[in-house]
């Protein structure tokens, strides 16, 4: 249902470079009926879908280790993230989007996937959401190295962790990404590992 405290909604492009980061202008209503006028950047970087891979014979989890440079310049020393396997749509469904996402950087090739919830990750200023899918592998699915594509620069290690290694490491602070955490914290939840 449209919001109908909002109106005369103007949109301006500072950025259209990496991404596309916009300044909006509009007019929304206060409580007390007044409308006043309001700035806003949102950066749309498009949706995205992120998978922890899981094995819950051997209690392992896969996850992946690369340099995050808005990590760095805001204090993480080196600027390495450990993280779930993720990527942006880039027109596929979320689904397909893990699956292939999945083969590129950890070199599984999955085929049963279980979305278990979607999310706004920083709603003040980023347009994306995230697509939080599970799904069990096993070495039988193993078809490469990862790593990444060629063409992305990503430079990806790939990490089979103990699963209560990994869950230590998110209580340490050393595993800091919020869709990791997240999707660690449903697999405890939910007894998958």
């Amino acid at each position: 249902m449209p919001n109908k405290n909002l109106k005369d909604i103007k949109r301006e492009i500072l950025s259209d470079n990496w991404y596309t980061l916009n300044k909006y202008t509009y007019k929304y209503q206060k409580p007390d009926g007044s409308w006043e006028i309001q700035e806003r950047e949102a950066y749309d970087r498009g949706n995205g879908a992120a998978i922890l891979l899981y094995n819950s014979e051997k209690k392992t989890v896969v996850l992946t280790r690369q340099f995050r440079m808005p990590t760095y310049v805001n204090g993480n020393e080196n600027g390495m993230m450990i993280e779930v396997c993720a990527g942006l749509l880039d027109g596929d469904n979320p689904a397909d989007c893990v699956r292939k996402e999945t083969e590129e950087e950890t070199g599984y090739k999955i085929s049963n996937v279980q979305k278990v919830f979607q999310t706004y990750m920083s709603p003040g200023s980023v347009t994306e959401i995230l697509y939080l899918f599970v799904g069990e592998y096993d070495e039988s699915m193993k078809v490469s190295d990862g790593g990444g594509a060629d063409d992305e620069t990503e430079n990806i290690e790939v990490l089979e962790l103990d699963f209560n290694e990994a869950m230590k490491m998110v209580a340490s602070g050393e595993i800091k990404d919020a869709k990791t955490i997240m999707l660690l914290q449903h697999a405890k939840l939910n007894g998958l590992v």
